[in-house]
């Protein structure tokens, strides 16, 4: 059984993602910051449909915790798998901020950063050693990184990042047989950054091509769909599942 770790998969797009991993018959390791019991849900979720699931706290913004996830995630993966390894890594955790440029105060912009690249960098290190040859790392990005949408300048900046510094770790991790690609959702409708409002929905699904915005799941089953063997030739690749936002 292939085993992937989900950075902020207690609800969103990273519980969509855990779901459907799970559904391709994978192992799943849920992350979740500051509320277990939507983690549990999710776990309880995947074992209910036959598949097998553990949930550890992460704070993807606090590198100095990674040591100790680290030596969680190994402790799990002998108990629960009886394995010292995994094979992939989605870095998936994230919040939204709307703000202009001109009001986003140094803190906020901080915040952003820790979660969104300096955060995925760091785990990625530390994780690396545990993770199998051939594995894979994901990383979520956005569409915002492409269109520029006024108010998410340091999201969108921070996940623009994060895109290139997925084409390093192909580059640099290839040696392994470990790919890296990222995905970049469009307009879904989940929590982030306070949800959509009707109005806000009209918009968007108003500059999205197929006419709506798309649901979590749209998105975690190609995360599920590029983890596979099938797809083992995509690396190195920004993939934007986005109903065509934005042409």
């Amino acid at each position: 059984m292939k085993i992937v770790i989900v950075t902020g998969s207690s609800r969103g797009l990273g519980a969509s993602t855990a779901v459907e991993c799970a559904r391709n018959g994978m192992g799943v390791v849920v992350t979740y910051n500051s509320n277990p019991e939507k983690a549990g849900e999710v776990v309880k979720t995947i074992v209910q449909s036959g598949g097998r699931a553990v949930a550890l706290k992460l704070d993807v913004g606090n590198v100095s915790s990674f040591p100790a996830f680290r030596d969680a995630v190994a402790a799990q993966l002998q108990s629960v798998w009886g394995r010292g390894d995994f094979d992939y890594l989605v870095n998936n955790a994230g919040y939204g901020l709307f703000n202009p440029i001109v009001t986003v105060t140094e803190e906020q912009f901080d915040g952003l950063f820790n979660v969104h690249l300096k955060g995925p960098f760091f785990l990625t290190q530390m994780l690396l050693p545990m993770m199998v040859d051939g594995g894979q790392v994901i990383n979520i990005t956005s569409a915002t990184s492409r269109v520029a949408t006024a108010g998410v300048a340091p999201y969108a900046s921070f996940k623009g990042g994060l895109e290139v510094l997925t084409r390093y770790m192909a580059k640099e991790f290839g040696e392994r047989g470990i790919r890296a690609n990222s995905i970049a959702p469009g307009a879904i409708r989940t929590e982030l950054g306070g949800g959509l409002n009707d109005e806000f929905e009209v918009m968007l699904a108003g500059q999205t091509a197929l006419g709506r915005v798309g649901e979590p799941e749209e998105v975690g089953g190609v995360v599920a769909s590029l983890l596979s063997s099938e797809n083992r030739w995509i690396n190195a690749q920004n993939i934007e599942v986005a109903g065509g936002y934005v042409i």
